[in-house]
């Protein structure tokens, strides 16, 4: 299965994790409460000690005349608005328990312990999906427990896939400048939203800390590296989705000129690409290169290879100046706190989206053939590593850590690396390893601790009375849930990662290379997966 295709697939199962209808119900509802904005007053509800605001616009239309554009100003309004169900999310197939997705999809979600003044650490969570699906109204992040036990969360719908990305700025001048990356640059004014308006929520303006996973943590890299975005935020968190880099312009060039050529429309009437409907575009969409959140350099051309393209954040040299963390971390954010890291076991979600049983399969001789095609004369380097660090590992076992680590694993090192380096704020680098006991349909192969996963733990989400999508039914996976979001929680708070039953979380250097294993017990391990990772980097992998 393609990657484009399976995202398009995981919109409906991942986002639908548990069940979160956009339809107001008002069954547990306390009491309804309102808050001031900048805009207008908005009523919210007050639900087992939360108060909660949906569908809250944080700028104006996208559509008509503002696609590709920067959204038109957000229109006050008088009286009491309603916030009471989920906005629209972005262009994509349609989700399950959400709006129709729609070109205006600029709108947020705030759970705070109260409307009140006691300047609270906000927590502002980009969703995953890549760039191309997701929302902040997605079940499995929702931000109730996270603010009735910790801090006030705010999650924001942006634009999406080419509605977000599509580059103009070669072909559409001063009008259209920074479109290759409006999806971010409107993730910035969510960011000026709660500048300006969080205070009434009971959180602190100016204590921020942005976060997010998989494509979610992509963004959040991104977000360390923009100029628009510094003055808004003060530490940040990348979670199984380090954006080390992203699309150089050039690429992006090609993209544009490719959709036109999809689209039967010359270069010189690209304007006619305002009028085609946003579901044929979402169409096309489909049939266009796709960009995962970690591009490697193609070391022959010292550039991002050619069909890695794909519509993401663009490199345009103003508003995103330069690729992430490529060749640095940014400068911009020397000063701001970090946490990166992955799940040990990410590649089992992907085997389960896209039912692949044979993994399970591998002997060490199918599995050289396996890996072959991808590694070539380094495959059989890899697998004696492997071997040799996990001596009771099994071919599968093998498979998938290799699998894992270069998904999302060698790009949070290097992350970690090059923050440490500038020797400014700490970065802290993580591993999450709870043990799901559920097994891969078709298999007896244990999910472990798969992609995605870590979503529900980190916003407190799982319960011992029911089971977990991924986590499984063991009652002690609250306890790994809870240490989870206690970690990010005090991070969010202070700058520096803590719990009441961690040991000392140093920060990562180049010397001792702390990492935090976070489980129903928490353990700092130095230079974990050393030999693993020493070996990626001579190959060039690192």
């Amino acid at each position: 299965m393609k990657r484009r295709e399976f995202l398009n697939k995981t919109a409906l199962s991942v986002a639908g994790l548990s069940v979160a209808n956009y339809a107001f119900s008002n069954s547990l509802i306390e009491e309804f409460v309102t808050a001031d904005t900048t805009h207008g007053k908005i009523k919210g509800y007050r639900e087992q000690g939360v108060s909660i605001f949906k569908g809250v616009p944080y700028a104006g239309k996208t559509s008509g005349e503002r696609r590709f554009r920067r959204p038109a100003p957000l229109e006050p309004w008088t009286g009491v608005r309603e916030a009471l169900t989920l906005g629209a999310p972005a262009i994509q197939n349609p989700r399950r328990n959400e709006p129709a997705p729609s070109e205006d999809c600029l709108f947020l979600n705030v759970w705070t312990p109260a409307t009140d003044n006691k300047k609270r650490p906000v927590m502002f969570y980009s969703h995953g999906g890549g760039f191309v699906i997701g929302s902040g109204g997605s079940a499995g992040q929702d931000g109730a427990n996270l603010a009735r036990n910790f801090d006030v969360v705010v999650e924001t719908n942006h634009r999406l896939g080419l509605l977000g990305f599509l580059y103009l700025d070669e072909l559409g001048g001063k009008d259209y400048e920074g479109s290759g990356n409006n999806g971010m640059l409107d993730i910035v004014e969510g960011l000026k939203w709660v500048n300006a308006n969080i205070a009434q929520f009971g959180g602190d303006p100016n204590n921020v800390m942005i976060w997010g996973e998989s494509g979610g943590g992509a963004k959040t890299s991104c977000l360390y590296a923009m100029p628009s975005a510094a003055p808004y935020f003060n530490k940040a968190s990348i979670e199984s989705g380090p954006g080390v880099r992203m699309v150089d312009k050039e690429i992006a060039q090609e993209i544009t000129l490719m959709l036109l050529k999809e689209l039967n429309i010359s270069v010189s009437n690209w304007k006619k690409v305002l009028d085609v409907p946003a579901s044929e575009l979402l169409a096309i969409q489909s049939k266009l290169p796709f960009v995962p959140p970690f591009v490697e350099k193609n070391k022959n051309r010292g550039m991002m290879q050619r069909n890695a393209g794909g519509f993401a954040p663009v490199v345009d040299g103003k508003a995103l100046p330069h690729h992430p963390f490529d060749p640095t971390a940014p400068a911009i954010s020397k000063n701001k706190p970090l946490l990166v890291g992955w799940n040990e076991d990410e590649y089992t979600f992907f085997a389960w989206e896209r039912k692949d049983t044979e993994f399970a399969k591998l002997d060490f001789e199918s599995l050289h053939k396996k890996l072959e095609p991808q590694y070539g004369q380094d495959t059989s380097k890899i697998i004696e590593t492997y071997q040799k660090a996990r001596p009771q590992a099994t071919a599968p076992d093998i498979f998938i850590a290799i699998s894992s680590i270069t998904m999302m694993g060698l790009g949070s090192v290097i992350i970690a690396e090059r923050k440490a380096a500038q020797n400014g704020a700490p970065v802290y680098l993580y591993n999450f390893g709870y043990k799901s006991e559920a097994k891969i349909p078709g298999t007896e192969y244990a999910m472990g601790t798969p992609h995605a996963m870590d979503i529900s733990f980190k916003f407190f989400n799982e319960s011992a009375k029911k089971p977990s999508f991924f986590g499984g039914n063991r009652p002690e996976r609250v306890t790994a849930s809870h240490n989870f979001a206690e970690l990010w929680t005090t991070f969010a708070k202070t700058g520096k990662p803590a719990a009441q039953n961690a040991p000392k979380w140093k920060a990562y250097d180049l010397k001792n290379r702390s990492t935090m294993r976070i489980d129903t017990q928490l353990e700092v391990i130095n230079n974990r997966f050393g030999s693993e990772i020493e070996m990626w980097r001579s190959i060039g992998k690192v």
